[in-house]
């Protein structure tokens, strides 16, 4: 096994890591539409015609996800704007991460919560934005909230929101398309397969699929979630040079039992450490369910990076 040298090797393993996985995600988006549509009964055309409409599909969703889902976000989490005038500490510290960064400063906006937290969200650097509550700015030092800052900002430098945006599009086609095959069995598909020249053994593949390809679709959402938070991480401790002060910062963050009152289920992937507490100790099996890495596993690979940079 390699041994990973420096900050830039975590940032390129787990670069190489996340693409893989998205390479792997969109062949089996590709076979389970194939699965379906000949499960519905359609010849070769009539697959390249149902995946032609999943990509259309997938193509609306993520351009109306592209567009407007910051703002969506930012409306649901009751986030309210800083200035300059307003706050010039918490906004000169933004600004010079982002100049390190090599990106220009985006808006920024703090969530009246005392729970300790933050995100980052926007289609591109250019419009950006980013959201601390007003506990993680009471209870974190500065060096912490600089961390917390960098991770954050390289979220948006690494362009996680539109790969997040694409895979979950992916998983939302997928539950689409296995909710369509499951209804057409049971209004009148099972005719109109007949009909068509049906294959039994893909009607008995389409069916498991529908079954299974959701689950699996979001197996695989939740664990490029969880690399994209070591990405970030990485990236981040080589903005600030500080490995220590982004893993002092998740500590106290995730020791902290007090939940985030306006974070949901679909807003909590954005989140620096899941905001529904009560699940930070996870086996094995549990943490395939998780949208961040543990932890332990975060914090053991930031303290590996210490003296790397």
């Amino acid at each position: 096994m390699a041994t990973i040298n420096t900050a830039w090797d975590h940032v390129n393993s787990n670069i190489f890591k996340t693409w893989v996985i998205m390479f792997l995600f969109s062949v089996f988006v590709m076979g389970v539409v194939y699965v379906f549509a000949r499960g519905f009964g359609y010849d070769s055309v009539g697959v390249l015609g149902l995946t032609g409409f999943a990509l259309i599909l997938t193509g609306v969703m993520n351009f109306v996800s592209y567009w407007w889902s910051d703002k969506i976000v930012l409306g649901i989490s009751q986030a309210k704007p800083v200035s300059l005038e307003s706050n010039r500490q918490l906004y000169h510290m933004v600004e010079n991460i982002g100049i390190a960064a090599g990106l220009p400063t985006p808006k920024i906006y703090i969530i009246d919560d005392t729970a300790p937290n933050a995100f980052a969200t926007g289609r591109d650097p250019k419009h950006a934005a980013i959201a601390f509550t007003t506990g993680i700015l009471g209870k974190l030092n500065k060096q912490e909230l600089e961390g917390v800052t960098a991770h954050e900002l390289s979220h948006v430098g690494n362009r996680d929101t539109l790969v997040m945006t694409v895979v979950s599009v992916l998983v939302g086609t997928i539950a689409l398309l296995a909710d369509m095959y499951m209804r057409s069995m049971w209004f009148g598909g099972r005719d109109r397969d007949e009909d068509r020249g049906g294959n039994a053994i893909f009607m008995v593949l389409a069916i498991v699929a529908a079954i299974l390809a959701p689950l699996i679709a979001t197996l695989i959402q939740l664990a490029v979630s969880r690399r994209r938070e070591f990405l970030a991480d990485a990236s981040g401790s080589i903005l600030t040079r500080n490995p220590d002060a982004l893993a002092q910062a998740l500590i106290k963050i995730s020791r902290d039992k007090e939940p985030l009152e306006v974070a949901n289920r679909g807003t909590a992937h954005l989140y620096i450490v899941n905001p529904l507490k009560g699940n930070d100790e996870l086996n094995n099996f549990a943490k395939l369910f998780s949208t961040h890495p543990s932890l332990e596993d975060r914090v053991k690979a930031l303290r590996e990076m210490e003296g790397k940079l």
